[in-house]
Protein backbone atom coordinates (compact mmCIF):
# COMPACT_ATOMS: atom_id res chain seq x y z
CA UNK A 1 0.00 0.00 0.00
CA UNK A 2 1.12 3.36 -0.82
CA UNK A 3 -0.03 6.18 0.72
CA UNK A 4 0.11 9.77 -1.57
CA UNK A 5 -0.95 13.35 0.06
CA UNK A 6 -1.25 16.56 -2.14
CA UNK A 7 -3.37 19.49 -2.16
CA UNK A 8 -5.53 20.54 -4.99
CA UNK A 9 -7.85 22.52 -6.44
CA UNK A 10 -11.52 22.12 -7.15
CA UNK A 11 -12.80 24.67 -9.98
CA UNK A 12 -16.42 25.77 -10.18
CA UNK A 13 -17.56 23.21 -11.75
CA UNK A 14 -17.20 21.17 -8.85
CA UNK A 15 -15.22 18.16 -10.63
CA UNK A 16 -11.83 17.11 -8.85
CA UNK A 17 -9.44 16.02 -11.61
CA UNK A 18 -6.38 13.52 -10.13
CA UNK A 19 -3.41 12.55 -12.48
CA UNK A 20 -1.12 10.37 -10.27
CA UNK A 21 2.09 9.15 -11.30
CA UNK A 22 2.25 5.53 -9.88
CA UNK A 23 4.72 2.51 -10.45
CA UNK A 24 2.36 0.17 -11.29
CA UNK A 25 0.51 -0.09 -14.36
CA UNK A 26 -1.59 -2.28 -16.30
CA UNK A 27 -3.27 -4.14 -12.90
CA UNK A 28 -6.36 -3.31 -10.72
CA UNK A 29 -5.95 -0.75 -7.85
CA UNK A 30 -8.14 -0.14 -4.74
CA UNK A 31 -8.55 3.41 -4.26
CA UNK A 32 -9.41 5.39 -0.97
CA UNK A 33 -10.68 9.19 -1.46
CA UNK A 34 -10.33 11.38 1.75
CA UNK A 35 -12.09 14.61 0.96
CA UNK A 36 -11.25 17.58 3.76
CA UNK A 37 -11.37 21.46 3.24
CA UNK A 38 -8.36 22.94 3.62
CA UNK A 39 -7.67 24.91 6.70
CA UNK A 40 -7.23 28.50 5.95
CA UNK A 41 -5.25 30.05 8.74
CA UNK A 42 -5.64 34.34 9.47
CA UNK A 43 -8.37 36.36 9.43
CA UNK A 44 -11.59 36.84 7.15
CA UNK A 45 -11.37 39.11 4.07
CA UNK A 46 -12.96 42.55 5.57
CA UNK A 47 -13.22 41.55 8.69
CA UNK A 48 -11.69 44.39 10.51
CA UNK A 49 -13.85 46.82 8.21
CA UNK A 50 -16.83 44.95 9.33
CA UNK A 51 -16.42 44.55 13.06
CA UNK A 52 -14.46 48.35 13.65
CA UNK A 53 -16.45 49.99 16.20
CA UNK A 54 -19.30 47.66 16.52
CA UNK A 55 -18.77 48.23 20.31
CA UNK A 56 -18.62 52.09 20.34
CA UNK A 57 -22.61 51.90 22.07
CA UNK A 58 -21.72 49.56 24.45
CA UNK A 59 -17.65 49.85 25.50
CA UNK A 60 -16.30 47.00 26.98
CA UNK A 61 -15.18 47.77 30.90
CA UNK A 62 -13.15 45.89 33.08
CA UNK A 63 -14.10 46.28 36.71
CA UNK A 64 -11.92 46.20 39.78
CA UNK A 65 -9.96 42.86 40.17
CA UNK A 66 -9.12 43.13 43.54
CA UNK A 67 -5.97 42.46 45.74
CA UNK A 68 -3.23 39.99 44.12
CA UNK A 69 -3.38 36.60 46.66
CA UNK A 70 0.31 36.38 47.95
CA UNK A 71 0.97 32.35 47.58
CA UNK A 72 3.74 30.04 49.01
CA UNK A 73 7.01 29.74 46.69
CA UNK A 74 7.52 26.65 44.99
CA UNK A 75 10.75 24.72 45.03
Amino acid sequence: MQTIKLETYVGSDGVLKLELPLEVSDTDLEVLVVVQPKVKRGWPAGYFERTAGSLADDPIERPPQGEYEERETLL
